[in-house]
């Protein structure tokens, strides 16, 4: 690790939040905030609790539950707001399950209104993706342990129980992550479609190919399971990093669009001490904000929240910067945040059944001189000293 990497930075406005400004709980006992995603005038929220996985839709400016969807039958895998699909050139909640289904939900009449199936292949769901035009909608399955398959499979959403194609060698284990280019490729007029897998490699594809050999355009092998990637929005420039991606053992990595890795590291290791204190626990997620900035998202065992970003994505020995942080909100593993930009607010979701919503103000890019920089510690200082839930250790990390 560079000298540089051994500073964690402080921004010129760093921010502490320590307490939401509204805070909803989940509908049913017990029930965990899995992922978060927004509707105009609403937020919704996929609950997972012993029996049941239900969707909580809640009024953005109230944070009042106003309606609960049924879900899947067998746990909502994700969770998002696609700005068209089919055609209907309007914003809708689209989520799979490992039912083996992707369902459309219509908010009027408390249920689905699109629901696409592969009746050849019932596999759980772990991921999907809408392209631009809403025109193809993409799942990626868990491993078949019989055939040894898991399989991107797409479909026109206006033929919903008959695929359009099926990738099934892409990858080798889960697919946890599909992530549709946020513009058709330049050469080839084709969607890319970016997949990450359990198998520890990330994919992009011509989504449009029927011909699995000819689809696969670019692999790179990060060695560990892959629980969330993602663009950066930063495709101009062939040399910076234009894909990020989050594992199960808390690295975080960035790559170019040919995926050539540019970075990976352990977020656990960046420590802010020195009068202030910060020690990430996990990766939530990362998010790519309407200035082009990339935000990483990284939680505490305590359930508090802290944005860091690099001074550059594409540099290996680039110093870290911590921009803000939301702390006192949740008493375990948050799950998943909103950055709604509209509203300028953050939602975040935990296993302790709270969605709190929290202020956000513009980020400023700039950390602080390195003489003002805090030292990263080789061994994490202790957690400060807060009461959590009794069940908090039997919570972290819990997979549903």
């Amino acid at each position: 690790m560079g000298d540089r990497q051994r500073l964690l930075l402080v921004s010129p406005d760093l921010q502490e939040e320590k307490a939401p400004r509204r805070t909803a709980y989940a509908s049913v006992a017990e029930g965990y905030a899995l992922s978060l995603s927004a509707l105009p005038g609403y937020y919704a929220a996929a609950i997972a609790a012993p029996t049941s996985y239900v969707i909580d839709v809640l009024d953005s400016t109230t944070l009042v539950r106003v309606q609960t969807l049924p879900g899947h039958a067998i746990a909502t895998s994700s969770l998002q707001t696609v700005n068209n699909l089919g055609g209907a050139g309007q914003k809708c909640l689209i989520s799979s399950g490992k039912d083996g289904s992707i369902m459309t939900w219509d908010l009027r009449t408390n249920a689905h209104s699109i629901k696409l199936t592969n009746p050849g292949k019932k596999q759980a769901l772990l991921s999907c993706d809408v392209t631009l035009d809403g025109m193809t909608v993409a799942g990626g399955t868990d491993l078949n342990t019989k055939t040894e398959e898991a399989s991107i499979v797409y479909w026109d959403p206006r033929q919903p129980t008959t695929p359009l194609r099926s990738h099934d060698s892409t990858h080798s284990d889960d697919i946890t992550t599909l992530s549709f280019a946020p513009t058709r490729d330049a050469e080839t007029n084709c969607n890319v479609i970016l997949s990450g897998s359990s198998d520890g490699l990330l994919c992009t594809s011509n989504a449009d190919e029927d011909d699995e050999d000819e689809a696969t355009i670019n692999v790179g092998n990060w060695g560990c399971s892959i629980s969330k990637a993602g663009w950066t929005h930063n495709g101009s420039d062939p040399d910076k990093a234009t894909i990020w991606a989050g594992s199960d053992m808390e690295t975080f990595s960035t790559w170019k669009g040919d995926l050539e890795q540019l970075l990976s590291i352990d977020l656990r290791t960046p420590v802010l001490h020195s009068g202030r204190e910060w020690v990430t626990d996990y990766f939530i997620t990362a998010r790519s904000t309407s200035n082009a900035m990339l935000s990483v998202f990284t939680g505490s065992h305590q359930g508090d929240v802290a944005l860091l970003s690099n001074t550059n994505f594409s540099a290996r020995d680039a110093p870290w910067c911590i921009h803000k942080t939301w702390t006192h909100g949740h008493s375990g593993v948050v799950r998943d945040v909103l950055w709604d930009e509209i509203h300028q607010t953050l939602v975040t979701g935990g296993e302790d059944g709270k969605i709190n919503v929290w202020p956000i103000l513009p980020i400023t890019d700039a950390p602080r001189d390195e003489d003002e920089a805090m030292d990263v510690d080789a061994a994490p200082p202790k957690h400060r000293k807060r009461e959590s839930s009794p069940d908090a250790e039997r919570r972290k990390r819990s997979k549903k």
